[in-house]
């Protein structure tokens, strides 16, 4: 069976996300990252910066919003896709759904705090004024090796 043109995209996008979760080991902070994605291009990069900001909302999904609102001029990320190593938290998730982003892409489940399918059902609550379509386990092993890798190391710490 090949693979779709779709699950082709969603694959080179991941590996991306992948690179900037990777830049996040440069300052010790948990290598999650995360692309946005609108008309075939990267418009903007995140990766968590928790631990060089010493800022607690500073997770690779918030750090990446920011950037493709200021890339688009505007806080609605319409036609627009985000791609993430790790499944969003509640409060990740919360601003998927206020930036109105249409379509989320995630590696790896997050069993302990994701928001978008493990946990909680975030992204697609119909009871709130938007919902996104939302794809789980894209790349989910190489995304799920590196978390697992950097946590396995702390611990031998």
């Amino acid at each position: 069976m090949t693979e779709s043109g779709l699950e082709a995209i969603d694959r080179q996008f991941m590996e991306d996300a992948l690179a900037e979760a990777r830049r996040a080991l440069d300052t010790e902070d948990v290598p999650v990252g995360a692309v946005i994605v609108r008309e075939g291009r990267i418009i903007a990069r995140g990766r968590n910066q928790r631990e060089q900001l010493q800022d607690p909302t500073a997770h690779a999904e918030m750090i990446a919003i920011t950037a493709a609102a200021a890339a688009v001029g505007h806080w609605r990320l319409e036609n627009c896709t985000l791609y993430v190593t790790l499944e969003p938290c509640a409060m990740c998730a919360g601003a998927i759904v206020l930036a109105r982003i249409p379509r989320l892409v995630f590696g790896a489940y997050d069993e302990k705090a994701g928001a978008c399918g493990s946990l909680f059902e975030i992204s697609r609550d119909p009871r709130l004024n938007h919902r996104a379509e939302t794809v789980g386990g894209v790349l989910a092993g190489p995304c799920a090796q590196l978390l697992r890798d950097f946590f396995r190391a702390r611990r031998s710490e």
